[in-house]
């Protein structure tokens, strides 16, 4: 089954960008996910297509109408009433990996791309299926490369799409914990070695000083992550 990806945006052109190159290149032209760019200028009333206006209460920048949103978000609805509606925005709940893994396993995902100083907020009272989500606490541009790098995260997860099944698993957050860090040749280089232990061919060895790494590096580098992880370990 193919996951369908549709992006309601003002810029169409920004689709499949990146994503039409290394992995989820191929896969778009293996027919494993598909990508359908929907302008949302395309749902405005007037002749000069006017998406935007002035923001209720004064201030700077533009809102998006929720009008014009609702007409795109519906008509995206009915063409895939069974995936997911999720919008790019700031505010929107952190996204996990443990999201993105349970949206891969779907059949695709519909996301709305905000721009100017975000969305009327009547527009998920109206639609309370739409999920906001937040790629991280950062301000960009427009949702557009939010919307690139959660998709790029669940195209990854498709069947087919890495090479090998457990390239998925064993990485950052899908323990709950930062991934162990990594080496490879030369053994030798400016002066350091790569560990001992990862030379010596004992598995279960290996095993535990990835797992000791990662959770040192995880309390070091990310304490609320290891807190999170503690947490659900009791």
């Amino acid at each position: 089954m193919t996951f369908a990806a549709q992006i309601l945006t003002l810029y169409p052109e920004m689709f499949p960008g990146p994503l039409g190159t290394s992995l989820a290149g191929r896969a778009l032209e293996e027919g494993i996910w598909s990508c359908e760019a929907i302008n949302i200028r395309d749902f405005a009333a007037d002749k000069h297509r006017t998406v935007d206006d002035t923001p209720a209460g004064g201030g700077a920048g533009m809102v998006l109408r929720c009008d014009v949103l609702a007409r795109a978000v519906d008509e995206a609805a009915s063409r895939q009433p069974d995936t997911p509606i999720l919008a790019m925005t700031p505010r929107g709940k952190p996204i996990t990996q443990a999201r993105v893994r349970a949206l891969a396993e779907g059949p695709g995902l519909t996301l709305l791309c905000g721009r100017f100083e975000g969305f009327d907020e009547r527009i998920f009272e109206a639609r309370p299926q739409i999920e906001q989500v937040s790629m991280g606490d950062i301000i960009l541009s427009g949702g557009e490369m939010g919307a690139l790098m959660l998709l790029d995260a669940c195209i990854r997860l498709l069947p087919g799409v890495m090479g090998a099944a457990s390239s998925g698993v064993e990485e950052s957050f899908e323990s709950g914990l930062l991934e162990y860090p990594h080496y490879t040749r030369p053994v030798e280089w400016e002066g350091r070695t790569i560990p001992e232990v990862l030379r010596s061919g004992d598995h279960a060895k290996i095993a535990a000083w990835r797992k000791q790494k990662a959770e040192e590096d995880t309390r070091l580098r990310r304490p609320d992550l290891w807190e999170r992880h503690r947490g659900a370990r009791d």
